[in-house]
């Protein structure tokens, strides 16, 4: 694959099996034109749809790296899964668990673009939200934004992980992007504390990018979909928790 940054191109991040939301988000993509995407990992774990978004991305040429749950899909024993990654482990593929091995933590293009899914050097880092003593999910100060991005020279940085769409502009004109969760738009966490994560709304999230007057352009698209068949998935799994965020967007 080529990649030409004076294109529009797709950024993706998160879909956590979510084979619905990935189908409005591709339909959406092709529906604007844009034919490169850039995909941030995570993309099965989950009590969702995980061969049928295997099959989906399988079918798409993407630019792909892995997240912090694809790589427990790859490095931990299925006893030692936590019960979203043991979800997925048990409906994947052998093509499929060949095809994370491949993904790289981190790539770049061109010298101005750079993919991680995280930060640079951390799967499992949030990047521009940190989380307080007391559970609360709070942004970054910039010098710490600008610490965790030393030594990344390209213009435009993604990174996903958090679920949370934004963007953040550092001091030498480098932009930080988190293009959102395509399938998963709330979830809790104990590390480093418990916390929840909640978008309020239980539309797929993407961004398109464009390069525009030595800068980026880029628009945060939000698709609804059709939330049932994903949510029944998860409560036949018996994970209400996972309905509910599908559905609503809330935990």
């Amino acid at each position: 694959m080529e990649f030409d940054t004076s294109l529009p191109f797709a950024v993706i991040a998160d879909i956590h099996g979510n084979a619905d939301a990935l189908s409005a988000v591709l339909s959406d993509i092709d529906a604007h034109g844009v034919s490169t995407i850039l995909n941030l990992g995570d993309h099965f774990s989950g009590p969702l749809a995980v061969v049928e978004t295997a099959r989906l991305l399988e079918d798409r040429q993407m630019f792909s790296i892995r997240g912090n749950h694809d790589r427990w899909l790859i490095e931990q024993d299925r006893d030692d899964m936590g019960a979203s990654d043991a979800a997925a482990f048990d409906q994947l593929q052998p093509k499929d668990f060949d095809w994370l091995r491949r993904l790289p933590a981190t790539r770049s293009f061109e010298q101005s673009v750079f993919m991680c899914h995280g930060t640079p050097d951390s799967d499992t880092t949030y990047w521009v939200e940190t989380v307080l003593s007391d559970g609360t999910v709070a942004p970054r100060s910039r010098d710490q934004i600008e610490a965790l991005g030393a030594g990344v020279d390209c213009q435009l940085i993604l990174c996903g992980h958090t679920h949370l769409a934004r963007m953040v502009r550092l001091d030498d004109g480098r932009i930080i992007l988190n293009p959102g969760s395509v399938g998963l738009p709330a979830y809790d966490d104990d590390a480093p504390v418990p916390h929840v994560v909640a978008v309020g709304s239980s539309e797929a999230r993407y961004c398109i990018v464009t390069a525009a007057n030595g800068s980026w352009d880029v628009t945060f698209r939000a698709i609804p979909y059709d939330t049932t068949r994903m949510a029944q998935m998860a409560r036949d799994a018996e994970r209400p928790e996972w309905a509910c965020a599908v559905a609503t967007g809330w935990l």
